[in-house]
């Protein structure tokens, strides 16, 4: 029969404990405190006591775990086992929360982790390992803020991940001085690798900032990249094939990040849209092109609030205009067409226009033959019916 254990919080006369409950489907512990059998659900077994609680299988005999007691409080060493081998160790303090060092063990008895505890919160430095010995995380946590900064390896021992502090907090463990970019005025280089051994990332630090990074595909080629200088940041991906798809230029504010410029671009690598924003982040500009290098549309952005207005331009792929009209905002991203919007053929002659109220309601529509003539001026109505326009 497979055996479970299931810890609950037991409550004696002046502290909570850790206790086993057992049941009908649940392996059964017999504990015993300097010679004699205790129950650790059963306050009065333990009241006034002091020594080391050991617990042992009933069926097996194997020991399952160690409590220290001081004068009936269950505080101090606790030692959890698996299969008859030490596999976590901590302190408690009075209250019942850990404090001091605490390690958990492989099943060789290898350390896989260890950590140091105040009153049950995580302080200092963390470190776990592999099986093997070797380092593969550490963290440094401090209250308030828990984890600071955190470097990561792979069973190579080589860096796999980093997450910097605004000061050197995870030697002797790691050289985060020199990584983090602690030492001097240029910004740190540094080199992250999966698994495989393959490099993944290179980052560079300043005085714990990152303030470049650049990530790979597994051909080797770049497939983003971040460059941060003063209060500008630039972020730019890129295809397996090493074409720059997209560019996005941010400054950078109290507050986080307003972008400035997004541009795309094909396959190719030619530029297909670009957008630009003022420092306060309201549109500016918004940009199209065609895949020949024409320009497809173009937005211009003015006034602002309910004031701001969009003129916007499209053409055909020779050059020559094929639309042009205004737009004013109305809240919530929505715009309503006002005053005139025109279109023109590809010989750049004016085909139709059509004239909007200040309601973004068509009034007016007139279109011209392809000899220039005014074929149509039609006055336009809220139910969509028309006719000649008066003279």
């Amino acid at each position: 029969m497979r055996r479970h254990f299931v810890w609950r919080r037991c409550r004696g006369p002046a502290i909570a404990v850790l206790c086993l409950a057992a049941g009908a489907a649940h392996a059964i512990q017999d504990c015993e405190l300097n010679g004699q059998s205790v129950n650790p659900a059963n306050g009065n077994t333990t009241a006034g006591k002091t020594g080391l609680m050991r617990c042992k299988d009933r069926d097996s005999g194997v020991i399952q775990r160690e409590q220290e007691l001081k004068n009936g409080v269950f505080m101090g060493l606790v030692r959890f086992y698996e299969q008859g081998k030490l596999a976590k160790e901590h302190r408690v303090n009075a209250q019942g929360n850990m404090e001091g060092l605490a390690r958990e063990f492989a099943p060789s008895g290898q350390v896989v982790r260890e950590a140091t505890y105040d009153n049950g919160r995580t302080v200092g430095l963390v470190r776990s390992f592999y099986p093997a010995g070797q380092l593969r995380r550490v963290s440094f946590h401090e209250e308030p803020g828990g984890e600071r900064a955190v470097a990561e390896f792979t069973e190579r021992g080589q860096l796999a991940a980093l997450r910097c502090a605004d000061k050197p907090v995870l030697a002797p463990a790691f050289d985060d001085t020199r990584a983090c970019g602690h030492a001097g005025n240029t910004p740190s280089a540094v080199e992250l690798f999966d698994g495989k051994g393959q490099l993944r990332s290179r980052l560079g630090f300043a005085a714990g900032k990152r303030v470049r990074a650049e990530e790979f595909y597994d051909n080797g080629q770049p497939s983003a990249l971040m460059e941060q200088s003063g209060n500008q940041r630039i972020e730019r991906r890129f295809s397996s094939e090493g074409v720059k798809r997209r560019e996005v230029v941010s400054l950078l504010v109290e507050r986080g990040a307003v972008r400035q410029r997004e541009a795309e671009f094909s396959e190719r690598g030619t530029l297909v849209r670009e957008q630009r924003w003022t420092p306060e982040g309201e549109p500016m500009g918004d940009d199209s092109y065609y895949l020949n290098g024409q320009p497809r549309s173009k937005a211009v952005y003015s006034g602002s609030g309910e004031a701001r207005v969009r003129e916007v331009t499209e053409y055909f792929d020779n050059g020559q205009r094929a639309s042009q009209g205004r737009y004013t905002a109305v809240g919530r991203g929505r715009q309503l067409p006002t005053g005139t919007h025109q279109r023109f053929d590809e010989q750049g002659r004016l085909v139709a226009e059509s004239t909007f109220d200040a309601r973004g309601r068509v009034t007016r529509e007139r279109t011209w033959g392809d000899d220039g003539q005014l074929q149509r001026d039609d006055e336009v109505f809220e139910d969509g019916s028309r006719k000649a326009y008066a003279k």
